[in-house]
């Protein structure tokens, strides 16, 4: 046999480095042409919100006896100094839909994290120590849920008085199952796997078991369910404003001005079509969102 020299063959390098996370997402999410749209909406939205004094051409609250009830600017008898038209006592709808928008995001947010602190806590419970807790939690979430949400909503304001705030309050408990459901079934997955079992028999506390190494990886169907939140929370907050128990008057939040504007559907379309309008635009939008949230995070949705 003779002493040649073997030459082993080089292995070649991968063509390319795999993409940074945040990247990968974006091209999921971008992909979905709705949630891009959905997320320029509510960009927008937010931007009304935020700069709402320096973009509405009025007060919300300010009325003019000279204008009732004056169309938008395309009509006969418009004006540019109203381009959306006013209500029955003078004021500008589209400033109060500008300060609206603030008022309904506030809302949004404040209802899904008030029911995810609460959701992730009691969801964390059940999913890990099981058991007796498990079933008290889980069997309470249930009888939440055979109640339709608005008229569960309806019972809980009615029980703590009218206002935005006990209406929010409502608001985040008939949402709140749907999170704790999420969170337990996301850490009953999580328990079992192998990165949980290291750490506990490292010595890790239950505490940082629940909250440092189990509830990071249930993260992403929680961002979906909150995303979606926030349009059911402006939805059912803006409809018991239309029942008057929510934002009273003379705050400009969507619900109640379409409450203010029910008797005068037929001779004056514009105070009812816009407030609808706005409310049905930003829960499509928030909507959109969601779904493109879920099919970026998800694996199983990756295209």
């Amino acid at each position: 046999m003779s002493a040649e020299t073997l030459e082993v063959p080089a292995v070649a390098a991968p063509s390319g480095t795999p993409p940074h996370p945040a990247r990968e997402f974006w091209n999921y999410f971008s992909a979905n042409r709705g949630a891009v749209a959905g997320l320029v909406v509510i960009a927008l939205v937010l931007l009304c919100a935020l700069f709402a004094p320096l973009i509405a051409p009025h007060h919300p609250d300010l009325t003019n006896n000279a204008v009732f009830l004056k169309p938008p600017f395309w009509q006969e008898g418009g004006s540019l100094s109203y381009p959306l038209g006013t209500d029955a006592i003078g004021r500008d709808i589209l400033s109060r839909l500008i300060f609206g928008a603030r008022l309904s995001l506030v809302i949004g947010i404040a209802v899904v994290a008030l029911a995810i602190v609460v959701g992730v806590v009691l969801g964390l419970i059940a999913g890990y120590f099981k058991g007796i807790a498990d079933i008290a939690i889980m069997r309470f979430m249930d009888i939440l849920m055979t109640m339709p949400s608005l008229l569960l909503a309806i019972v809980i304001v009615a029980i703590l008085g009218p206002g935005l705030m006990n209406a929010m309050l409502a608001v985040a408990i008939v949402v709140l199952p749907h999170y704790v459901r999420i969170t337990r079934a996301a850490v009953i997955a999580e328990t079992s796997k192998d990165y949980v079992i290291a750490a506990r028999v490292s010595g890790a506390q239950t505490v940082r078991l629940m909250f440092s190494e189990i509830l990071p990886n249930c993260a992403a169907p929680l961002i979906v369910q909150a995303t979606l939140g926030v349009s059911t929370a402006i939805l059912d907050a803006a409809a018991l404003g239309f029942l008057g128990l929510g934002a009273q008057p003379p705050t400009p939040e969507w619900g109640t001005m379409l409450a203010d504007a029910r008797e005068f559907v037929l001779r004056a379309w514009w105070v009812v079509t816009f407030p609808g309008l706005a409310i049905l635009i930003t829960v499509l939008a928030f909507n959109l969102l969601g779904d493109g949230l879920r099919d970026a995070l998800d694996p199983k949705l990756k295209r």
